[in-house]
C-alpha cells in the first residue's frame, strides 16, 4: 500500500507546484472557456478563463502511476479507457477555443469515440480472460448473465459516466469535488479487495495496481480543485471532465461493482437525468420543470451561491458513496475470500 500513498501524494504536490506555471501558459496562449448565450447570466464574468485543465490532473497523476504501476491488465486498461476519453475531451475544447464558441465536438462524433473506446476495453477484458460477461446484484442477491448484451452495458456505462460528469462540470470546483469524493470510495473498494484477495506476499497485483490508478489520479484532482474552487482560476474543460468520468467507470468494470456505480456516481447521474426529463417535457408539453438543466442550473436560478451547489453537491455525492461502499462490504467481500 506503500506505493498506492505515495502515488497520491505525488501528484497532488506535482499538481500544486506546477499549477501557476500552468495557468499562466494557458492565459498567455489564450486557451480560455467559451460561456454559452444561454448559460446563467452571471456566468458571463467567466469568459475567458483558462480552460483545459484536465490536461493538469493527466499530466500529475500519470507521472507517479508509471513509475509506480504494475503495468497489470486492469491498470493498462484504465489507463487506456482514461486517455481515451482526455482525447474526446480535448478535440472538443480545441475546436472551441480555435472557432471560439461553445460548440465544439459534435455529438456524434463524441459517441463514435466512445464506442471504439469500448470495443477497445471490451477486446482486451475479454481476449485476456480478466472479466466474465456476469453482471452481481447486490440486495436482491443475483448474478446475471448479459452475454452479447454486455457490450452494449459497457457502452452505457462508460458513455454514461462521461458524459455525466461533462454535465456535471458547469460550476466552479462541483466536478472536480464530486469526482475526488467517488475515485476515493473505489480507491476504497480496490484496496480492500487488494487486501482480501489473499496473504501477505500472494495477493492480486490487479487490485493493487487499480489502487495506484486511483490514488493518482485522486493526488492530481485534489491539486487541481486548489486552483478550480470558487473563484476559479482555472476549468477542467472536456478533457478533465470526459477523462474523469472514463476513469470512474472505468473503476467499477475493473473492480466488478458497476452496479454500484448508480450510488458513487448518484451526482452525475441525477445531473444526467435532469437534462432529459427537461427535454422530454419541453418537447412534449412545451414546459420546464427545471428553471434551467442541468440541475446545478436551476438552483443557481434560485439564487443559491455557487459555493453553497458546490458543498452541498458535494455532501449529497459523499452520503450516496457511503451508501454504496456499504453495499460493497455487505455483499461484494465474501466473494473475495
Amino acid at each position: 500500500m506503500v506505493r498506492v500513498l505515495i502515488a497520491g501524494l505525488v501528484a497532488m504536490v506535482l499538481a500544486i507546484v506546477i499549477g501557476p506555471t500552468f495557468i499562466d501558459w494557458l492565459r498567455r496562449s489564450g486557451v480560455g472557456q467559451q460561456i454559452r448565450e444561454e448559460g446563467p447570466a452571471r456566468h458571463i464574468v467567466k469568459q475567458g478563463t483558462p480552460t483545459m485543465g484536465g490536461l493538469l490532473i493527466l499530466a500529475t497523476a500519470l507521472v507517479p502511476f508509471l513509475v509506480l504501476s504494475l503495468y497489470t491488465l486492469p491498470g493498462l486498461a484504465l489507463l487506456f479507457l482514461t486517455l481515451g476519453c482526455a482525447a474526446i475531451g480535448f478535440t472538443d475544447d480545441y475546436l472551441k477555443v480555435r472557432k471560439r464558441r461553445s460548440l465544439g465536438l459534435s455529438g456524434r462524433w463524441k459517441m463514435v469515440g466512445l464506442v471504439l473506446i469500448t470495443i477497445g476495453v471490451y477486446w482486451v477484458v475479454m481476449r485476456v480472460g480478466y472479466l466474465d460477461t456476469e453482471i452481481y446484484f447486490p440486495v436482491i442477491d443475483v448474478n446475471i448473465n448479459l452475454g452479447v448484451f454486455y457490450f452494449p452495458f459497457l457502452f452505457v456505462v462508460i458513455a454514461g459516466t462521461a458524459n455525466g460528469v461533462n454535465l456535471t462540470d458547469g460550476i466552479d470546483g462541483l466536478a472536480a469535488g464530486t469526482c475526488a469524493i467517488s475515485l476515493l470510495t473505489f480507491l476504497a473498494i480496490a484496496a480492500i479487495s487488494w487486501i482480501r484477495s489473499g496473504d501477505p506476499g500472494f495477493r492480486s497485483d490487479n487490485y493493487l495496481d487499480v489502487a495506484i490508478f486511483a490514488a493518482a489520479l485522486i493526488g492530481g484532482v485534489i491539486g487541481f480543485l486548489w486552483f478550480n474552487a470558487f473563484p476559479a482560476e482555472v476549468f477542467m474543460g472536456d478533457t478533465g471532465s470526459m477523462a474523469l468520468g472514463g476513469a470512474i467507470a472505468g473503476l467499477a468494470v475493473m473492480t466488478q461493482t458497476e452496479v454500484l456505480l448508480i450510488f458513487i456516481g448518484a451526482i452525475y447521474l441525477i445531473e444526467a437525468l435532469s437534462v432529459m426529463i427537461q427535454v422530454a417535457s419541453f418537447k412534449r408539453t412545451g414546459k420546464r420543470v427545471f428553471l434551467m438543466a442541468p440541475i446545478h442550473h436551476h438552483f443557481e436560478m434560485k439564487a443559491w451561491s455557487e459555493t453553497k451547489i458546490m458543498v452541498r453537491f458535494w455532501i449529497v455525492g459523499a452520503i450516496f458513496c457511503t451508501t454504496g461502499f456499504v453495499l460493497f462490504y455487505r455483499y461484494y467481500l465474501r466473494f473475495k475470500l
